[in-house]
């Protein structure tokens, strides 16, 4: 007896004819056919310094809006939607870790970490559910990501230290991807390796896929894909 073909998963993310320029540019900064991202996957994608790769994360978070394709999250046509609900799925759904961590000053770590949880109700919901609350699993992330030093001031922090509390505050409420631009840029070899082996339990933990963009290329091994966004974008081609 033949057993039926199961079903294909849904992508997470999707990119379909996705084009993007910059107002008054003569050509497409990006031109992307088609991109998929799984739930759970992790996806290296390699690019040089001004091919787009900032550009291209901005777009599928929500935050730019190609000029022509879509991009869905979720089901959801994000490029089409109101940007007020757009802003609401990028919160509840999508962690970002900025190259410059993006971290307020003013705020102690695990400050930093539960911001994300002020704006999103899915977040604080996904935490009770988890029968935790938002501070206590702040502290079990920056423990997790081997820092005990909640309580002070990211200003007081090591790079590496201020990148860990960025990742906790990504990762906290579990979102289904996590969005992460050249994070590691300022670490060792030694350094980088068990940061991402730290990252990577995390998600694994809560099933969140990982997009992580780097010029870097040592890193594409340790994904379950690795991709290169000058063999993606169509608009490279065409300019070169």
């Amino acid at each position: 007896m033949q057993l039926p073909t199961p079903a294909p998963v849904p992508a997470l993310l999707g990119v379909h004819d996705l084009r993007f320029r910059w107002p008054k540019a003569r050509h497409d900064l990006l031109h992307l056919r088609a991109l998929e991202i799984a739930p759970g996957e992790r996806v290296f994608l390699q690019g040089a310094s001004g091919s787009g790769k900032s550009s291209l994360l901005a777009l599928l978070g929500g935050v730019s809006r190609p000029q022509t394709g879509t991009v869905t999250l979720l089901g959801h046509t994000i490029s089409a939607l109101p940007q007020k609900r757009v802003d609401t799925l990028r919160a509840d759904h999508i962690g970002f870790v900025f190259q410059m961590f993006n971290l307020v000053p003013y705020l102690s770590a695990q400050q930093n970490v539960v911001l994300p949880c002020r704006f999103s109700a899915s977040r604080r919901q996904r935490i009770r559910q988890a029968g935790t609350t938002v501070d206590a699993e702040a502290r079990r992330l920056l423990s997790a990501l081997e820092l005990a030093e909640e309580d002070r001031a990211v200003t007081d922090l090591s790079i590496g230290q201020q990148q860990r509390v960025a990742v906790a505050r990504a990762l906290i409420g579990a979102p289904e991807l996590l969005i992460a631009d050249e994070p590691t840029s300022a670490l060792d070899e030694g350094t980088r390796e068990r940061f991402l082996e730290l990252l990577f339990s995390e998600c694994a933990a809560r099933h969140t896929a990982v997009l992580l963009v780097s010029h870097d290329a040592r890193m594409g091994q340790l994904f379950d894909r690795q991709l290169h966004l000058g063999d993606l974008n169509q608009a490279a081609k065409v300019r070169t």
